[in-house]
């Protein structure tokens, strides 16, 4: 090696500052823990050979920095934590993902496994313990959804039934659905989430771009199917027969846990169920479509204060 670079190499300055990073990097305390860990693996020219490595290693956190989210993470590879090893007489960097970083993924996959149709996002951001606990049929509640969920982590199976939730506007039963929803997605079951009303508008809409099979579909398989506000709709024969109906047959036939709110007690839904627009009582199918719903759920009545007064 001849010219400008073999010159600037043995100049004092450049020695200077390879000799003051080098014992900067051979006398930090991490890297003399790894390297007497593996002092029997590392020859002294490998060493000498890795230190840009051990350099890369020591320039970095090897904890979480603990800031709030990873976008401000100081290190190479922001949510990544660097850990030293040896393979074949060599030293490798792994990057492993630090606590704030598991923490982000495990809310990102607890979203993922909870499909919305239609719901506020603070129900979907709803957790057991955000439930007030101001009326014992609160903590009757809370106690039966977490046995639901407890019972699913013990088994690793799902109950077939779910709970009819019924009770005055605005005692909170939307943010059972969206806690019950979080608690289950924790152990990594999904649930699809669907306002009613709204879903029933989009489904008629569907007819004339042809995908309204597979919305039905996709909504009647869920492995765990939330309906919220059941009742508060404007109901046609068409939308309970072919859509309710369908939906509450096949989940009733595969046993598949299925929970609803309402305004509305049993009694009182099949009422709703029996009005047609044109103004004839259609007792039977709407017995029809009330038994399924008795097969796949339980009763509940929610109490408490009306929190949007």
């Amino acid at each position: 090696m001849n010219g400008p670079l073999q010159r600037a190499i043995k100049m004092p300055s450049f020695q200077e500052r390879y000799e003051a990073m080098r014992k900067e990097i051979l006398e930090h305390s991490r890297v003399q823990t790894f390297l007497a860990e593996h002092a029997e693996e590392l020859s002294y020219e490998a060493i000498e050979r890795n230190l840009p490595k051990l350099h890369e290693f020591i320039s970095q956190s090897t904890e979480c920095c603990g800031c709030d989210h990873t976008a401000h993470c100081t290190n190479y590879l922001k949510g990544f934590i660097p850990k030293l090893r040896v393979v074949r007489n060599s030293v490798e960097i792994d990057y492993v993902r630090c606590e704030q970083k598991v923490r982000e993924d495990e809310r990102r996959d607890i979203t993922n496994l909870i499909a919305s149709m239609h719901m506020p996002k603070d129900v979907l951001q709803a957790t057991i313990t955000d439930l007030f606990i101001d009326d014992y049929s609160r903590v009757d509640i809370a106690n039966r959804a977490a046995d639901f969920v407890q019972r699913t982590r013990e088994t690793g199976i799902l109950p077939t039934k779910g709970f009819y939730l019924y009770g005055q506007f605005g005692v909170g039963k939307s943010f059972v659905l969206g806690a019950l929803a979080n608690e289950l997605a924790t152990i990594k079951v999904r649930s699809v989430v669907v306002f009613v009303p709204e879903f029933l508008r989009e489904m008629k809409n569907a007819i004339g771009d042809n995908s309204l099979q597979e919305k039905i579909d996709y909504v009647k398989k869920a492995p765990v199917l939330m309906l919220d506000d059941l009742g508060a709709e404007t109901m046609s024969a068409w939308t309970r027969d072919e859509i309710l109906g369908t939906i509450f047959h096949y989940r009733m036939a595969e046993q598949l846990p299925t929970f609803i709110t309402s305004n509305f007690n049993y009694d009182e839904l099949e009422h709703h169920l029996a009005q047609s627009q044109k103004g004839d009582l259609e007792i039977v199918k709407a017995a029809r479509i009330m038994e399924r719903i008795k097969a796949i759920t339980e009763p509940v009545q929610m109490g408490g204060k009306n929190r949007r007064g």
